[in-house]
């Protein structure tokens, strides 16, 4: 299985990734991510190189779990496009 950079930090109430939200990724930042999220009031994505499926898969479990009430910081290359196809609000919210 390829290595992954990607990165995760608690900075106040900010859950701070680094590096690139792939598939590799998952395993790597689930444990910390889903453990922390009860604290977070934001997904600090500014760090973040690119966001595929399995990326968008955990920024929206992790919304999910917080009730769609995470504010996101970023715009990293991948997940304007992904939220498109896969019709999600900004919040990562399924749209209607």
């Amino acid at each position: 299985m390829p290595q992954s950079d990607a990165r995760l930090s608690v900075d106040g109430d900010a859950l701070a990734f680094a590096g690139a939200l792939d598939r590799p990724a998952m395993a790597a930042l689930w444990p910390a991510a889903s453990a922390a999220i009860g604290q977070a009031g934001r997904l600090d994505l500014r760090a973040v190189s690119h966001v595929d499926s399995a990326g968008l898969a955990l920024l929206t479990e992790l919304a999910a779990r917080r009730g769609y009430a995470l504010h996101l910081d970023g715009d990293p290359p991948g997940l304007a496009e992904l939220r498109a196809a896969y019709r999600l609000a900004p919040d990562l919210s399924f749209e209607a």
